[in-house]
């Protein structure tokens, strides 16, 4: 635990980072208080129970961006969906409150839908998906992307996250490097770099689904659920429509998207994804 006669200092190494990386022209949008902080066996990662974080952004890091003049988000949390009482129980502080923009998630434990719980919360917050390790199972003959998109891509976005990040981005073919300390051998990076030869992997692809299509600026709008027919669908800022389809079903499954009085009929199979757009 981060003892509270360092408080003060933690908060000055925010700024000083946020002050120096923008000297070299990189803007800091966001920053969260700690990775996992209910994971004080990870590295890096610190234990920092809720009423511990709202102290330290009221009293120190919220003031010390104000006196600074810094713009960058402050996100809470940042750790699995399984206790939503910890971004809750920090919004409860209305002057811990006051600072913050939002919560971020992962999902090693608990329901996506607890996104949800804490937006319902408070509305006026918004809700990040900030870490999630995808892999490929090395028992499967074909990248399955059913299950990221299914859970992270769609079923993200459907309880109010303004993004989904997966974890990690590159790494080399024996998955380095990583940390000795909650460091993971097994976790690909969504593209494998092996001197000059690089391989797209699951992560690559699920993502893909929506970064592609689903630019900066978009907005999530309602549609219909089916069973076993997860979805999720986006009006772009140039006005195009796109819409993200799962099957999890044992079958292929026939389906109607209707929008404006125009009606197309389309089949998909079993453990499919497709992306629509028009």
């Amino acid at each position: 635990m981060l003892k509270p006669e360092f408080y003060e200092a933690y908060a000055k190494y925010f700024v000083r980072y946020i002050q120096d990386m923008g000297k070299e022209g990189i803007h800091i949008d966001a920053v969260t208080i700690q990775n996992e902080p209910l994971h004080p066996g990870n590295n890096p990662s610190l234990l920092m129970v809720a009423p511990d974080q709202a102290i330290f952004i009221k009293n120190n890091l919220g003031p010390a961006f104000q006196k600074a003049g810094l713009k960058t988000k402050i996100i809470i949390y940042d750790h699995n969906a399984d206790r939503p009482d910890y971004p809750i129980t920090i919004l409860n502080d209305p002057d811990a409150r006051k600072y913050i923009d939002g919560s971020a998630f992962h999902l090693y434990g608990g329901e996506i839908e607890a996104l949800t719980d804490v937006h319902n919360a408070y509305p006026d917050k918004n809700i990040y998906f900030t870490e999630q390790m995808v892999i490929e199972d090395p028992n499967e003959n074909r990248i399955n992307i059913l299950s990221p998109i299914k859970r992270l891509i769609i079923g993200a976005t459907r309880n109010w996250s303004r993004n989904v990040l997966e974890w990690n981005l590159a790494a080399d073919p024996e998955n380095k490097p990583f940390t000795d300390r909650g460091g993971c051998p097994m976790c690909q990076g969504a593209v494998t770099i092996d001197e000059d030869k690089v391989t797209r992997n699951l992560a690559y692809y699920s993502i893909a689904h929506a970064s592609k299509f689903v630019r900066p600026g978009s907005l999530r709008i309602a549609s219909s659920e089916p069973k076993e027919l997860s979805n999720v669908a986006f009006k772009t800022p140039d006005g195009k429509k796109v819409l993200i389809i799962a099957n999890s079903g044992k079958n292929a499954q026939t389906f109607n998207i209707s929008f404006n009085g125009k009606l197309l009929s389309d089949t998909i199979g079993n453990g499919d994804v497709a992306t629509y757009i028009w």
